[in-house]
Parts: structure tokens; sequence; C-alpha cells
């Protein structure tokens, strides 16, 4: 698979799995699980998940099927990177450490490669900045980095401190508000977007316009979703799949190289943004 540099950390794939709605239920649990170890099974290296997700679940989740990869030998530690993400509320000088080590107990791991603050909330960004270095400094996470964040987000976090590895952010191809200026200043830095919902959680396999070109060059319209995003510079996506064969699906849509000829349908089709507009959130 493909990978870029984060910044600090080494190549991460430009492909991982997202955790979104995971842990939320005990009757899916064993289904969750076994979705998460087929994954790893598959080739997966990269796993994205939050404390918001279920309350902690899908960290457990995770940490669940990651023990038992590890268990079996079918992966070293090392190969996995693992992204989560600490709460606004939970975000100051004392409370993100104690949420990271909530985190790490339920994931079973002793560092988290890459951890992010959620979205923007009351504590001072410098507090978190504080408190994420601290972290560094103990081993506990590899890198940090923030979610949700737009321009001005980034550039009054880059005056309080530049060492912010990645952002994630809602982005897909009918949700094309980061091409305006947020990617475009990542990129200039070599910051990575991480782009979740890259899929419209599962509505653009339904697209119609979408699918008559992905049925001239024979992929699925959600293969053709996720490899538009995949083709774009400097940009991971985090799709989120249980069943087995969308894990196949859309870990194939990672080898996909689209023509400059499909890209430039696809942008008539789905066109960049004129102006700058608020970034969506889900």
């Amino acid at each position: 698979m493909r990978s870029l540099d984060l910044p600090g950390a080494g190549a991460i794939p430009v492909l991982g799995l997202g955790t979104w709605h995971m842990g939320e239920s005990a009757g899916r649990r064993a289904a969750e699980v076994a979705a998460v170890r087929a994954a790893i099974d598959m080739g997966w290296r990269l796993i994205d998940t939050a404390e918001m997700y279920g309350e902690g679940g899908a960290e457990e989740v995770v940490g669940q099927a990651v023990a038992e990869a590890l268990r079996a030998g079918d992966v070293k530690r090392e190969e996995l990177f693992v992204v989560s993400k600490v709460y606004p509320h939970n975000a100051s000088r004392r409370g993100t450490p104690a949420a990271c080590a909530r985190s790490l107990a339920r994931l079973g791991l002793d560092h988290i490669d890459l951890y992010l603050l959620h979205w923007r909330g009351e504590h001072p960004l410098a507090e978190t900045c504080e408190a994420m270095h601290a972290l560094q400094a103990a081993g506990r996470i590899r890198r940090w980095g923030v979610s949700n964040f737009d321009v001005d987000d980034m550039e009054e976090l880059d005056s309080v401190d530049g060492d912010c590895a990645a952002n994630q952010v809602y982005y897909s191809v009918r949700e094309r508000g980061p091409d305006f200026s947020l990617l475009p200043w990542q990129r200039e830095r070599g910051m990575p977007l991480m782009a979740y919902s890259p899929i419209d959680q599962g509505a653009l396999a339904a697209d119609a316009a979408l699918g008559r070109i992905a049925q001239r060059i024979g992929v699925t319209t959600a293969q053709l979703a996720l490899a538009w995003v995949l083709a774009q510079p400097g940009v991971v996506a985090i799709p989120k799949a249980v069943r087995e064969d969308h894990l196949r699906e859309n870990l194939a849509a990672a080898d996909l190289l689209l023509s400059a000829e499909t890209l430039a349908e696809i942008d008539r089709l789905c066109p960049p943004p004129r102006r700058k507009k608020p970034l969506a959130m889900i």
C-alpha cells in the first residue's frame, strides 16, 4: 500500500480503518471485534478510533482485536499505527493525560501512535499542547494532532505550537470544502489531512452519476469515491467498514490509479468549491 510521511513518525498508510459507531452495542461487539481482526489479517495497518466512539467502546473493540492479532503472531505492534482522540472537555493540562491513560487501558497498549484533539472546546490550545508534549516525553504517545480544525483554527494553533502532525476532517468527493483553503494550507506544511467519512458513510455507494463512471472503468461506486480521495496528494482516508466484503473492497481501492481523464470527469461532476464555506462535521 502507498504511504505518506507523517512528520516525526515516518511513513503511514494512505488508507486506514475507521471505527465510528463501533462499541455502541454489546450485541454487536463480537462482530465488530471480528471485523477489526479480519481487517488486520487482510493487511490494514492504520486504525482510527476515539474515546467518544461508544464512550470508549470502540477503543475496547480495537484493543481486543489487536490483542488477539498480537497473540497469534499475525502482526507486530510496530507494524500497526493506532490513532485515538481526546474529548474537548477532557483536553485540559491535567485532563488530557488522564483521558489518554483511560484510552490506553481500553486499547491495551503502552502508547498511541497519533493522539488528536477531537474538536475545539473550552480549554486553551496552549494547555492542550502542553499536555500533548508531556505525553510525548513520557512515551505515551508518539505524535499529536487535531481534528475538525479549519484554516483559522490551524493558524491560531500554529502561532501557539507548530508541532501539530495532522488534522482530521470530513472530506469526500461530494464534500470538498477542505479543497478551498485548508488542504492547500496543510500541503504547504507537509501536514497530512486525514479524511473521515470519505464515502459519506456509505451514501456515495448509491450515487448514480458516480456509478456510471465506476461501471465504465470496472470498479464499484464506493471504490471510485474512495480512490478519488486517495488520489489527492497529502490525504489519508479512514473509511469505516464491518462486513468482510466491504473491507476487501475498500482495501482494493488503495491500488486503483484513476486516469487524468477520469479525475477531470469527476471534477466536472463534483466541482471544487469556488468560495470558502464552513467545514462539514458529522
